[in-house]
């Protein structure tokens, strides 16, 4: 009996020392690939089913348990695909699942759109596609990491053609900004909220190369793989594309492909490992990841920093709200004066919307004040980096534990096996700067003239007009990465269009301005109709009779007031013609005549004249 117990003590203990010199890595891995190009209701999209056949082979080649493969599926296939996953999930260390094809945002929700879906109208998206909660819900089973990368930020033809039930039911473009409810879940997007992602010019989407190329490389660590993606794709972009990662891990490195076995390395210096640990909860930028941080770093000179990162995005979160009470305020005002309202209502909604108004402008402020603290902080710390590192190259190595002051742009480094180091706050050059902040206000409708990279006078006006119309305040004299940022978060036209005389604003386009018959274009650029002339009385000199045809009217002589004296005898030779005037009457003279002057005779002014020759 005693040799049995020692026998099983023996096995038991055995049997611990193999399970403890098993691989740490010794995981079950999981993957659903799904790609959807052809879609019957849209146009082909000619990358995804390439892309998702990059990513499963390369899933395969990390040497995962499991990597389902599935292209073009319609709804039914789309929900049993997730449906038997999910099963597959349920006894898996690590779960992903990759999605190439259309996705669309309502109403802040993020959905995946099968092949046979036709949306004619908003609420069709209920039925006819998958909301990325259901993703989330079928890969939530997995003990240690759950993954969920969306390549869906493309140019939705849907949300231009379906019909919209609800006035008030937004459709924007892009996908929306997400938080995950479980804990080490990360969510990637090809592109950050609210954006649309690029195709490329070649069989795959920058964004689906540079995961096939750090995605499982092994040992990587999963933030800092995302981290090169979005280096990589910014680059091949020209900065129009800015990959996003939403959700938080913790302290420990996560590699979806074990690194091979090494001398364990001697034990990190405490400072570098802080410093480590701040570096990666500001790479994913959000309050859970810094409120983690300080929850495990309560102290100390990284902590003061991580306080102002939070610092901003509360500042952020305020503004949005602040923004959107004052578009609520406006739209009051003017309903209330559109129905004619009593005028203490629309004086108190005029009040309301003033003291909102206020409170955006002030909350403008508070963030404005807070990036800016945040960022001299940050340019002061990689500054100290990168002081630290030129001391290095030229005097040799330096204790982890060199503390930075002060923070400045951080440049990308190598590490001890020639890997590049993810820069978090990585600068692009001027030139290249200039020109992807012209692109944007070109896009926001802000900027017309040449995208060359000269930050000239009309690139200053018009960040001037961004400014304006936006509700920003930044710099026009440079272009700079806030001001970048903060155009690519617009998702439509910001400056509105200004035409020509002639010429009316019709979308994006200026198009001419056509009169109906009997109208004309004023100086207002509108049709104005035109008034008909009065009719007014004409002479026509053709008509009228010469002089010379009028008949003489014959007036009668007039009396003489005096006694005319009578004419004496006609001397011989004579014309026989009588002249008189107003004493007495004789004969014309030999030689002459008489001419008709017009009068009346002699007793009312001069009548017929004497002429001699």
């Amino acid at each position: 009996m005693r040799l049995y117990t020692l026998l099983r003590v023996l096995v038991v203990v055995a049997a611990s020392v193999l399970l403890a010199s098993q691989p740490a890595w010794a995981t079950k891995r999981v993957a659903l690939v799904v790609g959807n190009s052809n879609y019957q209701n849209a146009p082909l999209l000619p990358n995804p089913a390439n892309d998702a056949t990059a990513i499963a082979a390369t899933l395969k080649g990390a040497g995962f348990d499991l990597v389902e493969s599935r292209l073009n599926l319609t709804s039914s296939d789309m929900r049993r695909a997730l449906r038997d996953f999910a099963d597959q999930a349920r006894d898996a260390d690590i779960a992903i699942v990759y999605y190439a094809g259309h996705g669309i945002e309502i109403d802040g929700t993020n959905y995946l759109i099968p092949t046979d879906a036709r949306l004619e109208r908003d609420t069709d998206i209920y039925d006819e596609a998958f909301s990325l909660d259901r993703v989330l819900m079928a890969i939530e089973p997995a003990r240690q990491l759950r993954v969920v990368i969306v390549d869906a930020c493309r140019n939705n033809p849907f949300a231009d053609t379906m019909k919209r039930t609800v006035a008030s039911r937004s459709i924007s473009r892009g996908l929306a900004r997400v938080e995950p409810t479980v804990s080490n879940t990360l969510i990637a997007f090809a592109a950050k909220a609210g954006l649309t992602a690029l195709d490329g010019n070649s069989q795959n989407s920058p964004y689906a190369a540079a995961l096939v190329k750090y995605i499982a490389k092994p040992g990587l660590d999963l933030r800092r793989a995302f981290g090169f993606v979005r280096d990589d794709v910014l680059q091949a972009t020209g900065n129009r594309q800015e990959p996003y990662v939403y959700g938080s891990l913790g302290g420990e490195d996560v590699a979806l492909v074990p690194k091979a076995e090494e001398p364990a390395p001697p034990p990190a210096n405490a400072s570098s490992e802080i410093r480590r640990d701040y570096e990666l909860a500001l790479q994913v930028g959000n309050k859970a990841a810094m409120s983690a941080f300080l929850a495990q770093h309560p102290d100390g000179y990284y902590a003061n920093l991580a306080k102002l990162q939070l610092n901003q995005i509360d500042a952020e979160d305020a503004r949005v709200t602040a923004t959107r009470k004052a578009q609520e305020a406006e739209q009051q005002k003017a309903r209330l004066a559109s129905e004619g309202a009593q005028r203490a209502e629309q004086e108190k909604a005029a009040a309301d919307f003033k003291a909102a108004e206020d409170a955006r402008i002030a909350a403008e402020r508070t963030k404005q004040a807070a990036q800016d603290q945040a960022a001299e902080a940050e340019r002061k710390r990689t500054a100290s980096q990168t002081s630290t590192v030129a001391m290095l190259s030229a005097n040799g190595p330096a204790p982890d534990s060199a503390k930075p002051d002060s923070i400045a742009t951080a440049t990308p480094s190598l590490n001890s096996e020639g890997a590049k180091v993810a820069a978090l706050n990585t600068a692009p050059p001027q030139e290249d700067l200039a020109k992807s902040v012209q692109s944007e206000l070109s896009r926001v409708g802000c900027f017309t003239g040449s995208i060359d990279g000269e930050w000239n006078a009309a690139s200053r006006r018009s960040l001037t007009l961004f400014n304006r119309h936006a509700g920003t305040k930044f710099d026009v004299k440079l272009a700079s990465l806030d001001a970048l940022d903060a155009i690519k978060l617009k998702p439509a036209r910001v400056c509105p269009l200004i035409c020509e005389h002639g010429y009316k604003a019709d979308g994006d386009q200026c198009s001419k301005i056509t009169c109906a018959e009997g109208s004309f274009l004023n100086g207002d650029n509108e049709c104005e109709k035109r008034r008909g002339k009065k009719p007014m009385a004409k002479r026509y000199m053709d008509e009228r009779p010469s002089r010379a045809d009028r008949p003489v009217r014959e007036r009668p002589e007039p009396q003489a007031d005096t006694p005319r004296r009578q004419a004496t005898a006609r001397p011989s030779g004579g014309s026989g013609q009588i002249v008189c005037d107003a004493y007495l009457c004789r004969p014309v003279r030999r030689g002459c005549h008489l001419d008709y002057r017009g009068g009346g005779g002699p007793g009312g002014g001069t009548g017929n004249v004497e002429v001699c020759n």
